[in-house]
């Protein structure tokens, strides 16, 4: 059985033994590190122009920020809940928050946007090491009567977190606290991930597998090829006005992803421990799982940064008052959440409810710029935002559990991690791609009508995407499995 989660059947706890002392402790650590990077995922969205007008770059590089962080993060996901399998999950913990402490230092102290990048890459990989050990440690620290309260505690965290990441960065940037600027944004997880490491040696427990999988080193350099092969000629392409060379490691990233595949299934075959159960893509509803996610995850993602370009480079907000407009879209998703718990047994219809309402929500955005052209305010955008973020609620909220219902329980492990990596290949996907649209509509001099038409433009794709999520989420079962647990949150 493959788990890249970390989550494995020997977590489960003897019900004869007490539970671990410092279990709710353990968890709030655990919390910390979900926080850090929730918080570091959206925080370049945000501050990226006032990082590039810092340190320079190209249009390419307000990209690459926010790609390189998740495009490494998907890499290693896939792969890291099997480090705390074999070597242990609270060192491993521990080894990922203080990389990911030593990459936020880099980031906040980086001098051309080439090292800002690597930086951020440096923050995805050990980011992607210290997050799967967390649901392993749950599992094992918790009897099963308290393990949903447990659980439970990451929704309110991360739906605070979702409100208050897009204020706190914009506040820190205008607060120029110290003449940092944008730097505190990552200065600011110094004393988090020092806490988180002190309290982590002192809380957690030590776990790991009786019977760990095996590392799958040249499988997971086959998926890092080709998820590069597709997110660098999607971002630099535009700027060197689409090469032959773009289009060639276009077409590589197939044969690349193609290699993946026949080299798991060999895998498998020879009775190694494959990074993905290559039976799932005999799956209807895993491979209509990867394509809904993929599709969404790239619309959603690639929308935020636009809009975000939007609000401060076209229409001259600061950062603070960018920020502060995107707390309508949080908030809905969070209502969006509560809304898909009460009505939760009617299955995919949930999905695809919420995939219509986030449809109009994008199109109420569009009416809005329309309207008011640009002199729009956050007020104005506030009503659309809203109803966009209760359909992303809907449609977020059963999503894993459906997915997981389509394989068997012993291809679940396998399946939630690289459900959760595709998550995040599908963010870096959508923002390489979104952004190129957009930047390419801007031109070489942006006006304010470029700037209007391109974010015009983007609603426009990111509507045919969610109109694309919704026909291909008919290949997913229609009820979620009672004992199927989501890997998000």
């Amino acid at each position: 059985m493959s788990n890249p989660t970390g989550v494995t059947a020997s977590a489960t706890p003897d019900i004869a033994a007490p539970p671990y002392r410092w279990r709710w402790a353990a968890l709030f650590v655990i919390l910390a590190a979900e926080v850090m990077d929730l918080l570091d995922a959206m925080v370049t969205n945000i501050a990226a122009p006032t990082m590039r007008a810092d340190l320079g770059g190209t249009a390419a590089t307000i990209q690459w920020m926010g790609a390189a962080y998740t495009l490494s993060m998907a890499v290693g996901l896939i792969t890291g809940g099997r480090l705390g399998d074999i070597f242990g999950r609270r060192r491993m913990f521990l080894i990922g928050a203080a990389g990911f402490t030593l990459g936020s230092l880099l980031c906040a102290v980086a001098q051309s946007p080439e090292m800002l990048i690597g930086a951020r890459v440096i923050q995805g990989l050990f980011g992607s090491v210290m997050l799967p050990q967390g649901l392993g440690m749950i599992k094992e620290m918790f009897p099963p009567k308290e393990m949903q309260a447990a659980f439970g505690m990451f929704g309110p965290i991360m739906g605070l977190s979702a409100v208050g990441g897009p204020i706190l960065a914009g506040w820190l940037v205008e607060a120029d606290y110290f003449g940092t600027g944008w730097r505190m944004i990552f200065l600011i997880n110094l004393p988090l991930g020092l806490a988180a490491l002190l309290a982590g040696m002192r809380f957690l427990p030590e776990s790991r597998s009786p019977h760990p999988l095996r590392l799958d080193i040249p499988g997971v350099l086959l998926a890092s090829l080709g998820g590069f092969l597709v997110i660098y000629p999607l971002v630099q392409g535009r700027e060197h006005d689409w090469p032959a060379w773009a289009f060639v490691m276009l077409a590589a990233s197939v044969a690349v992803f193609a290699l993946f595949g026949w080299f798991e299934a060999r895998r498998s075959r020879s009775g190694g421990d494959p990074l993905i159960v290559p039976s799932l893509f005999r799956k209807r509803a895993f491979t209509g799982g990867l394509l809904t996610g993929t599709v969404f995850f790239s619309g959603m993602a690639g929308f935020m940064l636009v809009f975000n370009l939007y609000t401060q480079t076209g229409l001259g907000y600061s950062t603070l008052k960018a920020g502060l407009s995107m707390v309508p879209w949080s908030a809905g998703m969070i209502v969006g959440f509560g809304i898909a718990q009460a009505v939760q047994k009617f299955g995919r219809k949930v999905l695809h409810g919420g995939t219509l309402i986030m449809t109009l929500g994008v199109l109420g955005v569009l009416v809005t710029l329309n309207v008011a052209g640009m002199h729009v305010t956050p007020w104005q955008l506030t009503p659309a935002l809203v109803v966009t973020g209760i359909g992303m609620g809907l449609l977020m909220a059963p999503f894993f559990d459906i997915v997981l219902a389509g394989v068997e329980q012993h291809e679940t492990g396998s399946a939630s991690g690289t459900l959760t990596a595709v998550q995040q290949l599908g963010n870096a996907f959508g923002v390489a791609l979104l952004g190129t649209i957009f930047f390419d509509v801007l031109g070489k001099i942006p006006t304010p009508a470029t700037f209007d038409h391109g974010m015009k433009i983007t609603l426009w794709v990111v509507a045919g995407m969610l109109v694309a999520t919704f026909a291909v989420a008919f290949l997913l079962p229609k009820q979620a499995r009672e004992e199927a647990e989501s890997v998000a949150a």
